[in-house]
């Protein structure tokens, strides 16, 4: 089939970010994002492998996420219905080698001197998690002739990412950011769950202030409006497979580094646009934009609580 549009038009370039489980029974977030003539734009955001698949093909959706990553042939050719041809590239938020995986890698090290006082340190993979759900995916994906890229970039193509010390870039933060959801509770351990949520709120629209120039549509999705906590987890997936995305887009771009120590892995890092950091996004700056939006999420209830000025 071609990667071609309908009436033989060139289309620009796609990429699929994927926030992988690394156990077959947790979901992961898919996002897929396409290159358009005024800049990158988010094509659309799932919280598992299901979701996206039914939505590509066409078919009704599960009424929850359902676990595990998949197959790299499903993963691509959901992607070609999706967004009208195969992506370029793939970015993965997993851990990724040439060889099977058993114990802490090169790459693994590497990451945690550049980003470990950054509290952004890689975990540790064995055999078990993700061992032979990652070696399937890399497989998979190099047999559909998407190989793993290393020092270089190839395309089609696998990178490998994280989206803690991605964040830390792009957001010019001096350590990891507060937004997973299972952690409110170690983040703010004295603050109430209503507080804990409000705060979280604050957190995930400030960083889709940053991601939004990056890439178009990426905002909407850090939003904790209306969900239940099992909701939040699955958004939280979304919101790290959109960031999978931009790590792609910076990769495609130049923008990135790749942490390896070896032949074997690499965890590639994008670095923050500076113009964009410059105009309005310095999180230091009480005038970016980020910070405007953890006021304009926090201002009101702080008349309500004030204790919780404590924690902003």
């Amino acid at each position: 089939m071609s990667d071609t549009g309908s009436k033989g038009m060139h289309l620009m370039r796609v990429v699929l970010g994927i926030d992988a489980a690394w156990t077959d029974k947790n979901p992961s977030g898919i996002a897929v994002a396409i290159e358009e003539p005024e800049g990158w734009v988010l094509k659309g955001a799932f919280p598992s492998v299901e979701h996206f698949i039914a939505e590509a093909h066409k078919r009704p959706a599960p009424e929850k996420p359902s676990g595990g990553v998949g197959q790299a042939h499903d993963l691509l050719e959901a992607t070609r219905a999706f967004a009208g041809r195969l992506p370029d590239l793939v970015a993965i938020d997993m851990p990724m080698a040439l060889e099977p995986i058993t114990t802490r890698r090169a790459s693994d090290d590497a990451l945690s001197r550049a980003y470990g006082a950054k509290w952004c340190a890689a975990h540790s993979p064995n055999a078990q998690r993700p061992g032979p759900i990652s070696d399937r995916l890399r497989e998979g994906f190099g047999e559909a002739g998407y190989p793993l890229c290393i020092h270089e970039i190839a395309t089609p193509g696998v990178i490998e990412v994280y989206p803690h010390p991605a964040l830390v870039e792009l957001c010019n933060e001096p350590k990891r950011l507060p937004y997973k959801v299972g952690k409110l509770r170690s983040y703010w351990p004295d603050a109430r769950p209503e507080q804990r949520r409000l705060l979280l709120s604050g957190e995930w629209s400030s960083i889709g202030t940053v991601l939004e120039p990056y890439l178009q549509g990426a905002g909407a999705f850090c939003s904790t409006s209306e969900l239940t906590p099992k909701q939040l987890k699955s958004q939280e997936d979304m919101i790290d497979a959109i960031i999978c995305c931009i790590c792609a887009i910076r990769t495609l771009e130049g923008r990135a580094k790749p942490l390896a120590g070896d032949n074997l892995s690499a965890i590639w890092v994008p670095m923050a646009d500076p113009v964009i950091q410059s105009r309005t996004l310095l999180p230091s700056s009480p005038y970016s934009d980020r910070a405007e939006l953890r006021r304009e999420v926090w201002h009101d209830n702080l008349e309500d609580d004030p204790e919780l000025a404590k924690y902003l």
